[in-house]
């Protein structure tokens, strides 16, 4: 690529994010890492796990940046009683009046929108967890027999509250590998809580504009996909997902005695290509170790299952992902 073109190309890129985060700050007070986190893995054609106690805005989120990316979106409320077929649509009898003659047609469900937000996914049983699995995995889904691909770009936002437990269905581990990114949403600061309270009680209601079309954001995610990546940062990104794994060469003695299984092959191709899209955003065409220190967090945390020494010691899979990033040489 001609370095001139090159050089616009980022350029666009860096006006649009200022403009995109310009424009969510409208009404989002805070949480700018969650922010990135959600458009970096919008960009590498991932899906987000987003943790977060109830209240802090997590919808109003997912919605306003469906709204800034011209997107259609649809939220699910999982419930035990949630079917997959409430996911995927269904099947009606319809008789043509004039002729008698009765046909099937096909009405889909919220699945079939360009960013679906899975609001509580953990309150569901398995099965219904599941038939997100050929969604999130495949971009379509097959319902009645027939299978329907999904209109790209498609993006699952997935929320679970990580203070309750009971009646809630933990995800299994092959579900929560098809997540990119893990992003964790926190309390707001004293300050930037005063703020969102005031903006959001006021009588002034903030229209936010449109940033990107559908079309840009399908050539932005061809774009990330073409983004450079040196042999040392992918060694890098290597080297830390395999040190997780007990029982293997590179890890470390604390990964032994506390964690059941470490993060699988696709953690590797997530941090490079999480990576790719994080380098674009900060204004650069390569991905540098920083992108994959950076990532390292969201892209693990959920993808190291600790056993019971670490409950036991009340240590988390950040606590190791954290002690690894020191101990890994670049």
């Amino acid at each position: 690529m001609p370095e001139e073109t090159g050089s616009q190309i980022i350029e666009k890129i860096r006006l649009a994010r200022d403009k995109t985060y310009g424009e969510l700050h409208k009404q989002i007070v805070g949480q700018e890492e969650v922010i990135e986190q959600i458009i970096i893995s919008l960009l590498a054609r991932g899906h987000t796990l987003l943790l977060g106690v109830p209240g802090l805005g997590k919808t109003l989120l997912v919605k306003s940046i469906a709204r800034l990316f011209s997107l259609s979106f649809k939220r699910i409320q999982f419930t035990p009683d949630l079917m997959p077929a409430d996911i995927f649509g269904t099947e009606v009898i319809e008789e043509e009046p004039s002729t008698g003659r009765r046909e099937f047609r096909f009405i889909p469900g919220p699945v079939f929108a360009n960013i679906v937000l899975a609001d509580e996914i953990n309150r569901t049983p398995p099965k219904t967890q599941s038939a997100l699995l050929e969604a999130m995995g495949e971009g379509q889904v097959t319902a009645a027999g027939t299978t329907r691909p999904l209109e790209p770009p498609f993006f699952v936002l997935a929320t679970q509250n990580p203070i309750e437990l009971e009646g809630t269905y933990p995800l299994p581990e092959a579900q929560l590998d098809r997540f990119l990114l893990n992003a964790v949403m926190t309390y707001l600061s004293p300050e930037d809580e005063a703020r969102m309270v005031t903006a959001t009680t006021s009588p002034d209601t903030p229209d936010l504009q449109p940033v990107f079309t559908r079309e840009e954001i399908l050539e932005l995610q061809t774009l990330v996909r073409e983004v450079p990546v040196p042999p040392n940062v992918v060694t890098y990104a290597v080297r830390l997902v395999t040190a997780t794994r007990p029982g293997t060469p590179a890890a470390p003695e604390k990964i032994n005695r506390l964690v059941k299984w470490g993060a699988g092959s696709r953690a590797s191709q997530a941090l490079i290509m999480a990576g790719k899209a994080r380098a674009l955003l900060q204004g650069r065409f390569n991905v540098a170790i920083e992108d994959v220190r950076a990532l390292a967090l969201p892209v693990l945390r959920h993808r190291v299952i600790t056993n019971f020494h670490a409950e036991a010691e009340g240590i988390q899979s950040a606590d190791l992902i954290r002690e690894l990033l020191e101990t890994v040489p670049e």
